[in-house]
């Protein structure tokens, strides 16, 4: 959802009363009032100036950064992401602890052509949505994927787990080695010899 359609359906359900009317008013405007109403102007320019080159001085440094919610180990947490035009991304969340934690990554895709190029913003949005597999401390194994915690713990047979996992929109196919790897497939499992 872009930011111009989250604004329309926030400011969506806002309606002028039939009770509001608006008057005109002539006022005669003194020397004084001429002059308060310059200084104003001068300001609001001088500060459009410097914060205009602000701003601008700010998008060239990082690229293009976006304050999105994602899911993470089965939360929805407010994440600020920074994408560069090399297909990278960094990216910056607290967790449940309060504590800061920065990611990044990225990555290429192949032209039909064989030359590689850049992922884009939504092939690495696309990315940060794939199904987590995570081995904790305790030598569980869990899959976050959107807001579900699936263990599959005792779903493993020789070092090998064939499980489904779902948004409700589209279902995955996942196949996982133990601490070797996994990969998923929205039309069959895949050989655990097909990857790593």
């Amino acid at each position: 959802m872009t930011n111009k359609e989250k604004y329309k359906q926030a400011f969506s359900a806002i309606h002028i009363s039939d009770e509001f009317s608006l008057e005109v008013r002539k006022v005669k405007k003194t020397s004084k009032t001429k002059k308060t109403n310059q200084m104003v102007a001068s300001v609001a320019a001088f500060l459009l100036l410097v914060g205009g080159s602000t701003v601008a001085y700010a998008a060239n440094l990082g690229g293009i950064q976006r304050t999105i919610q994602l899911w993470i180990h089965g939360d929805q947490t407010e994440v600020t992401i920074d994408f560069s035009a090399d297909g990278s991304y960094g990216m910056e969340y607290s967790d449940g602890e309060g504590d800061t934690v920065h990611q990044g990554g990225g990555g290429v895709a192949f032209n039909p052509d064989g030359s590689e190029r850049p992922l884009s913003e939504d092939e690495l949005l696309d990315h940060l949505d794939d199904p987590d597999v995570r081995y904790e401390d305790d030598g569980s194994v869990w899959i976050y994927y959107f807001n579900q915690k699936i263990d599959i713990t005792d779903k493993f047979d020789d070092n090998v787990c064939y499980t489904q996992v779902s948004n409700g929109e589209e279902t995955l196919f996942m196949t996982i080695k133990y601490q070797n790897g996994w990969c998923s497939s929205p039309h069959k499992y895949q050989s655990p010899s097909s990857f790593n």
